[in-house]
């Protein structure tokens, strides 16, 4: 059967490893071997977070080095950032990044932004997480209003400037296309969807994915924007051969990207709160109730053979509103070896799909 509502598949680059084990040389370069996959394969994009100091995300400081790195090892992919964090950078600085990524790319540049949510992360750089919201939505601004004009001014409360020209100009015109990542905050859907961005979301628990995509799409459709926005989901991928192949290859290196994302995660259970993240004092015990088994079983780790991947594609999202546009795959997930991440690219791109994306 072909899914009712065409996707695109590209692949997601998540760092999660202990960097004892694995070096940042030998990490970069596994990278773009599967980035060099992508064309051949059909992947629609590459895309790379932000994170900082700890084995979750660690690696991927600044996803437009990363991106443009990846910009040469395919001519066809859009490169996607997954995200870049306003809170954590001056928009001077980080406008004109994102102009020279779209120039090195030749104008394949999408743009995803992202408050950000470890608490490590804002002690470390001497940030409130109170002022969270805030520095994301002036930064965000800012930079989309650099990209955009000319001779820019802006009066922020963190950062301000007065008749600026942010060089290199992008290619894309008016400027790039422009993501939102949220988790669960239903304020961050529907702002998304009233603002015109494409969202970025984790797949969650079905009920309440509809209920935080059927949001965006309202939003969206109320605010008067033509069509029904974009909806973006990250998985885990392995596409196995077979069921006890998935489960020896795949199963211990997805439990240590858990393993990574609650140990990072952590100070949410240290009694941390915050204003901007209600609710997020209780993540630490929702991460900690997860694993591989019961997230393949609901569908949301994509480990299984073609036929399993297609049938938990088709159950995850079948009741999500306006369906899902585009699917990234994390591929490489934590200690994975570069050389069973290449083959499931092949046979998710031959045998997954073809039963799914556009055209």
């Amino acid at each position: 059967m072909r899914d009712n509502h065409p996707m695109e598949f590209g692949i997601n680059f998540f760092p999660t490893h202990d960097p004892s084990k694995i070096g940042a040389s030998r990490y970069y370069r596994e990278c773009m071997e599967l980035v060099a996959l992508c064309d051949g394969l059909g992947f629609h994009h590459v895309r790379a977070v932000e994170h900082y100091f700890e084995p979750y995300g660690g690696f991927s400081p600044n996803p437009t080095v990363f991106l443009t790195a990846a910009s040469q090892h395919s001519r066809k992919a859009r490169l996607i950032t997954g995200a870049v964090l306003p809170v954590f950078n001056n928009p001077l600085k980080l406008a004109g990044e994102l102009g020279m990524l779209d120039g090195f790319s030749e104008g394949r540049l999408e743009i995803g932004f992202a408050r950000a949510f470890l608490p490590h992360e804002f002690e470390r750089f001497g940030i409130p997480l109170d002022e969270s919201r805030a520095r994301f939505e002036e930064g965000m601004a800012q930079v989309v209003l650099l990209l955009q004009c000319e001779n820019a001014s802006s009066d922020g409360r963190f950062h301000s400037f007065h008749n600026v020209t942010s060089l290199p100009r992008p290619v894309q015109q008016p400027h790039p296309p422009l993501w939102v990542a949220a988790f669960t905050t239903k304020e961050s859907f529907e702002s998304a969807g009233r603002n015109g961005h494409g969202i970025m979301a984790i797949p969650a628990a079905g009920p309440l994915m509809r209920e935080l995509i059927g949001l965006y799409r309202e939003a969206w459709r109320s605010a008067g924007h033509p069509g029904q926005g974009r909806v973006m989901l990250t998985h885990n991928v392995y596409c196995g051969e077979s069921e006890a192949e998935v489960i020896a290859t795949a199963k211990a290196p997805f439990n240590g990207h858990l393993a990574a994302l609650i140990a990072a995660a952590s100070g949410w259970g240290a009694g941390v709160r915050s204003k901007d993240y209600p609710g997020y004092e209780k993540m630490l015990e929702g991460l900690r109730g997860n694993d591989f088994d019961d997230m393949r079983r609901r569908g949301l780790a994509w480990c299984g053979t073609s036929d399993e991947i297609c049938d938990m594609i088709v159950t995850c999202y079948r009741d999500i509103p306006g369906g899902v546009d585009i699917v990234s795959a994390q591929i490489n997930f934590h200690d994975l070896p570069v050389g069973k991440a290449a083959a499931s690219m092949r046979r998710f791109s031959e045998r997954v799909m073809p039963r799914f994306r556009a055209g």
